[in-house]
């Protein structure tokens, strides 16, 4: 029973997961045959039960039906955890059984929706994730007995995972923004557990979004909570996406802690317990952060950006910690490796509460001159010759040193430039930090006249990631 290839469109599925506009790419049928493909290819691999959760957007729970319903109808048993963040997914994948799926769009737009899976253990990506395509439009239709579904509430024992390991010195006053994303259902309720007084900002999980979009890596949609701080007389603010996997912090003088400043904090904390323990984190992060993981015991290790990605390299290399630039923090010491936005607040509270001025503590990390994220439009397709292109075209005198593991990232002594192919848009994305100003602007200028002998056209827009 092969389908029209049109059914399920090639854009749909991208390097880490699968994305696109309901129901334009994404539909009750896409669902139910993703559920097919998966399951058989779960089944091959000697998994019988797949945990299955969604977001709290409108689509959620039609797509979530049919995904059961192919699941089901292939022999999986099915463990249905409800409406859950992505992380609660996730630990149902590694507590209750090896797989799962999550139907979430994460921070895309409303009317987007998106499949985030682990098979067997670990996230597939990259060419799993095409052969699911494959397998979607050559399906046979056939029918496999033994498939059903039970439900299961995974909160309590999340949330006592959480409060048994986690634990703070003082009671912290916290202002909690969850963008009316499906966070707002558990993540204020952890936070009171861990003894923290918590004021809420939209909690009440709404697809539609009302207040603002729940990504806390835009500057803009973290003015309610840097208010609410100046309001409130909090210690720290916290925000969170519309799938609960990535964490903004906000200090009471409003200051926005990026994820690779987060990143100083945490390597240090978990290094004095593992000692020589390597830090992963991906190649749009600070060029501070490998001298202090140094600095702190540990050995850093670059890698390519990518959530499902980083956590592969962190289970090659043992890894007790690693953290992407995006506001992926991926615990492996005290926890199971994936990326937890609630979880990850907890451990920075529980930092935080040894000292008597959260925000200083974070303020007083060491810090650049930096973009945010950059983006070069491109065509379908070009990202990656340009980027080969640079690659071969990059020679800079010493001291700069070329890295070319994920795009093109040169750091020099006092600062560094990337340019990297986007996995899931036909864009360019660009960083570039200096230690002054003048270091910046000096940088920028070098890999922007790079990049141009290779797209002399090329403008530059801010991510909207």
């Amino acid at each position: 029973m092969s389908v029209s290839s049109s059914a399920y469109p090639a854009s749909a599925f991208k390097a880490y997961d699968i994305r696109g506009v309901v129901p334009d790419a994404l539909n009750t049928d896409f669902a139910r045959a993703l559920g097919r493909a998966f399951g058989a290819r779960a089944r091959a691999l000697g998994e019988t039960t797949v945990a299955v959760g969604r977001d709290g957007r409108l689509s959620g729970p039609a797509l979530t039906e049919a995904l059961v319903d192919g699941l089901v109808s292939v022999g999986v048993q099915v463990i249905d955890v409800g409406m859950v963040t992505t992380p609660m997914l996730y630990f149902a994948a590694h507590t209750l059984c090896r797989s799962g799926i999550q139907v979430t769009g994460s921070h895309n737009p409303k009317h987007h929706n998106g499949f985030k899976m682990v098979l067997a253990g670990r996230a597939i990506y990259g060419d799993e994730i095409q052969a699911l395509r494959s397998a979607m439009l050559a399906d046979d239709g056939a029918l496999h007995a033994g498939g059903g579904v039970t439900a299961q509430d995974v909160w309590p024992a999340y949330r006592q995972r959480i409060v048994d390991d986690v634990r703070l010195a003082r009671p912290l006053k916290v202002v909690v923004d969850c963008g009316n994303g499906v966070a707002g259902a558990t993540a204020p309720a952890l936070f009171r557990a861990l003894g923290c007084e918590v004021v809420e900002l939209f909690s009440e999980v709404d697809g539609n979004f009302p207040h603002h979009h729940p990504d806390p890596s835009k500057p803009e949609n973290l003015r309610d909570l840097i208010d609410a701080l100046a309001r409130t007389g909090a210690d720290l603010g916290l925000a969170f996406d519309g799938d609960g996997d990535r964490l903004g912090i906000v200090t009471p003088s409003g200051e926005n802690i990026f994820p690779d400043r987060q990143m100083l904090l945490f390597a240090q904390d978990v290094l004095s317990r593992v000692p020589g323990g390597t830090i992963v984190f991906d190649v749009k992060c600070s060029q501070r952060l490998a001298p202090a993981i140094r600095a702190a015991g540990g050995v850093p290790l670059m890698f390519k950006t990518g959530h499902s990605l980083i956590k592969a390299q962190m289970k090659a290399v043992d890894s007790p910690l690693g953290g992407e630039m995006s506001g992926h923090i991926f615990f492996k010491e005290r926890w199971y490796g994936f990326d937890d936005g609630s979880y990850a607040g907890a451990r920075l509270l529980e930092i935080l509460s040894r000292h008597d001025h959260p925000g200083a503590v974070l303020e007083g990390l060491p810090t650049s001159h930096s973009t945010p994220e950059l983006n070069v439009p491109c065509a379908e397709g070009e990202p990656h010759r340009l980027v080969a292109e640079m690659q071969a075209l990059a020679r800079f005198d010493a001291p700069a040193e070329v890295h070319t593991i994920d795009g093109v990232r040169v750091d020099w002594p006092d600062g560094f430039g990337l340019v990297r192919a986007s996995n899931t848009t036909p864009v360019l994305v660009l960083r570039f930090e200096g230690q002054t100003p003048e270091a910046l602007e000096r940088i920028r200028a070098d890999m922007m006249a790079l990049l141009r002998r290779v797209k002399p056209d090329a403008h530059l827009e801010q991510s909207a990631h």
